[in-house]
């Protein structure tokens, strides 16, 4: 899975915690995108979270 290049968040490691209280471990993963940002003039493809994309710390290329 794909971390975001802005903020660097990835997966996660949490539990699934049943009625009878049982755990079993489960992925948290991260809602990244692979979109083409401008990085010096020049378009290029990168994955980046959502939250990045919401709070404007990236433009999209067009």
């Amino acid at each position: 899975m794909a971390s975001c290049s802005i903020c660097g968040k990835k997966k996660t490691v949490g539990n699934n915690v049943s009625h009878a209280n049982n755990k079993t471990k489960r992925a948290l993963l991260p809602n990244v995108q692979r979109i083409r940002i401008s990085i010096g003039g020049a378009a290029k493809k990168v994955h980046v979270c959502t939250r990045c994309i919401r709070s404007r710390k990236v433009i999209k290329a067009a």
